[in-house]
């Protein structure tokens, strides 16, 4: 899948993918086949990172 490539608009689509249809990063990353460092990498770029304990990046 390609996800956004902007922070802020991928951001979004992953914590609402989060949120509604997968109860960890590493589920969503396996399901939708894409590359959890990356997405990591990139919202950590903008001052997020992901709380396993909440499910989200914030």
């Amino acid at each position: 899948m390609i996800l956004p490539e902007e922070p802020m608009m991928l951001y979004s689509f992953i914590n609402t993918k989060l949120r509604d249809s997968y109860p960890s990063l590493d589920a969503l990353c396996a399901d939708m086949d894409v590359d959890k460092e990356s997405i990591v990498k990139t919202l950590k770029s903008v001052g997020f990172v992901y709380n396993p304990q909440r499910n989200r990046f914030w």
